[in-house]
């Protein structure tokens, strides 16, 4: 077992926590084996055989798995507040007018991806002006951030139709193979070497996508990709999260994510034996298949009751 520095994120993300997020990593996970241990690091790790702490450093020991950050907090906006402080550093000091710093970001149904994404694109909009010493020769908006998320990549319903057995197709639409995993790579490539795309959006009261719909361009720093499926080892959806500066995995227990799920499907007009059947047959599933995948994750962040 070996000793190593870690701080938070990867790759262009690698930086010492700012006081805010400080606050808010209230857990490290070491993996050993089988177990899975909680310290606190709000100020300190306890005292563990092995181990050594640096100045702005954590110093953790190095075990078989990745260690993953958590992000946790009383309330979802101190969290919305602390990604968005994670992100405009990095996207402000680049000098690449074409760089994009791409966020992926999943999680289980129900787990509020879209919600997050909104509002960590809101807010980096809102800080960049106070951060970023380019914004006036090089950003022609203060619209700097923008979302992207899966559901315009679901396959067309005249292409579930031509399925082997299109009422399966339609009734496990949302599971991964009703989507276009190959069209989302394309598009994400294409936005990682020529720094804008045109991508689909998805028209909920058709049911189908809209092609061409959301425009990502060169004013654009911070892309957040929010979808179900992001983040899975097999196909192609393993080159796609290849491409992500940073993942983050929306966590909650399974139980709390459905019974989210079931309130939507009711609220959307459907009978409630038929909003338990949705999810028995489709939602748990792709909920479960979903969760395996946290463990690519950079970063897990716990999800937290609107309410609280």
């Amino acid at each position: 077992m070996e000793v190593s520095s870690f701080s938070i994120g990867s790759r262009s993300l690698l930086s010492t926590p700012s006081p805010s997020e400080a606050l808010l990593l209230k857990r490290t996970w070491f993996r050993k084996w089988n177990q899975v241990l909680f310290l606190p690091t709000k100020t300190a790790l306890r005292p563990l055989a092995g181990q050594i702490q640096k100045q702005n450093h954590l110093q953790v020991l190095r075990c078989q798995l990745k260690e993953i950050p958590i992000i946790d907090a009383g309330c979802m906006d101190e969290i919305y507040d602390t990604l968005a402080e994670r992100l405009v550093p990095t996207a402000a000091a680049a000098a690449n007018p074409n760089f994009k710093l791409i966020i992926g970001l999943a999680g289980p149904p129900g787990a509020g991806k879209s919600t997050l994404a909104s509002e960590v694109a809101c807010r980096v909009n809102k800080l960049w002006p106070q951060k970023s010493c380019s914004f006036d020769s090089q950003v022609e908006t203060p619209e700097v951030a923008i979302v992207l998320p899966m559901d315009g990549f679901h396959l067309y319903r005249h292409q579930l139709d031509a399925m082997e057995d299109p009422k399966e197709a339609h009734a496990r639409r949302g599971a991964p193979w009703t989507f276009d995993p190959e069209l989302l790579l394309r598009c994400l490539t294409t936005l990682k070497n020529q720094g804008s795309v045109y991508a689909p959006s998805f028209d909920h009261g058709v049911g189908d996508p809209v092609e061409d719909d959301i425009s990502v361009n060169l004013q654009h720093k911070v892309v957040i990709v929010e979808g179900n499926y992001l983040f899975l080892d097999e196909e192609v959806w393993k080159d796609i999260s290849s491409i992500f500066d940073e993942k983050w995995f929306i966590d909650l227990d399974i139980e709390k994510a459905m019974q989210r799920v079931v309130r939507r499907h009711i609220s959307t007009g459907k009978p409630p034996d038929v909003a338990k059947w949705r999810i028995d047959y489709n939602d748990r599933p792709n909920a479960e298949l979903i969760i395996k995948s946290k463990k690519n994750a950079d970063l897990l962040i716990k999800s937290v009751d609107f309410s609280r």
